[in-house]
């Protein structure tokens, strides 16, 4: 399959598998399992079509255990058929208290300041588990901000890592950034003034 089909097959995909399965009706379990068959029918791809989209994903977003496959995470939460409860019950807890990170917009600070860092649409807020991975981090960041996972625990969050070792938990309060790391240009030039506002001391 050439580049291009298998870009918008693998779209389509994690459309039905992270928010759309409900909408046509396609079956979906609490976890976000969907069984196999139905997928290839309502994709009109075959076996190996799906299994060449799952190969090459290059964040390993999909899983597939027997005659299932699901999204390991980044369901919305206007998916219905799935909950957080059951979400988290099939992912690890992460009781490790190195930092974990989450990139953002600087525009965004004041906002996260305020409220912390909310899921909005998705389940689950979405953190990477080192600076440099290639998962849990969104495709544009201007900053990396450094979490705590015992400050989360202590506020009363789970800390979760999916199967392709993206980090997730419900909410991060605002007292559970730690850090700030300017990845932009810009970035760096507003650093001073996003950690006067999440209250953090300013760089050594």
């Amino acid at each position: 399959m050439d580049r291009a089909n298998l870009i918008t097959k693998s779209k389509k995909l994690s459309w039905l598998l992270r928010h759309g399965a409900p909408s046509v009706e396609v079956s979906m379990d609490p976890a976000g399992w969907v069984a196999i068959p139905d997928v290839l029918e309502y994709m009109r791809i075959s076996r190996r079509t799906l299994d060449e989209i799952v190969r090459k994903n290059n964040k390993r977003r999909l899983q597939v255990y027997g005659g299932k496959i699901r999204c390991s995470q980044g369901h919305s939460v206007e998916c219905t058929a799935v909950t957080r409860d059951a979400l988290e019950a099939s992912w690890r807890e992460v009781t490790s208290d190195a930092s974990i990170w989450h990139g953002t917009r600087p525009e965004v600070i004041d906002a996260i300041a305020d409220e912390g860092i909310r899921a909005l649409t998705r389940t689950h807020v979405h953190l990477a588990p080192r600076t440099n991975s290639v998962v849990g981090k969104r495709a544009e960041v201007g900053v990396l901000l450094e979490v705590s996972p015992a400050r989360l625990r202590d506020a009363g969050f789970k800390v979760f890592a999916a199967p392709n070792g993206v980090i997730l938990v419900r909410h991060v309060p605002p007292g559970c950034i730690v850090g700030v790391r300017a990845v932009s240009r810009r970035a760096r030039a507003l650093e001073p003034r996003m950690r006067e506002s999440l209250g953090l001391a300013p760089a050594a």
